[in-house]
């Protein structure tokens, strides 16, 4: 059996000046993420589906699979991604954001180098601003 070949996940890490309680509601909230991300129907709740409304893309559904409150929220995303927003509590009240974007074949390559260039703006420009660290 041919096994597909898979493309490594996108990571983007920050460290954010602000307590991992604003972290966390700028990322596992439905106003919060619609705020730097994309307009959702996301609620923290294990196993609920919700969508992404991905603009001129449609809309994609997902559903939450990870729930670890205020250090991990994790979702499957359309068909076969799956995104994990990791937080750690730093000293001096800062936290540490980890964005994994997993799920990548090899045909997703071009989309894939896509995703990565817009995840750099939408983690490391568009999150902070929002949270205002």
């Amino acid at each position: 059996m041919h096994k597909q070949e898979k493309l490594p996940e996108i990571r983007k890490t920050i460290v954010v000046d602000a307590p991992i309680e604003k972290v966390w509601k700028a990322v596992s909230t439905s106003e919060g993420i619609a705020a730097w991300w994309m307009a959702n129907t996301f609620e923290p709740v294990l196993g609920k589906d919700f969508i992404l409304h991905a603009g001129p893309y449609g809309d994609s559904p997902c559903k939450v699979t990870e729930l670890d409150p205020p250090n991990r929220v994790g979702f499957d995303w359309d068909k076969g991604w799956h995104l994990t927003f990791e937080l750690k509590s730093l000293e001096d009240g800062k936290t540490e954001f980890t964005l994994i974007h997993s799920g990548w074949s090899v045909e997703n390559s071009k989309t894939r180098e896509i995703m990565n260039e817009g995840w750099e703006k939408i983690v490391k420009e568009q999150l902070p601003k929002y949270i205002g660290a």
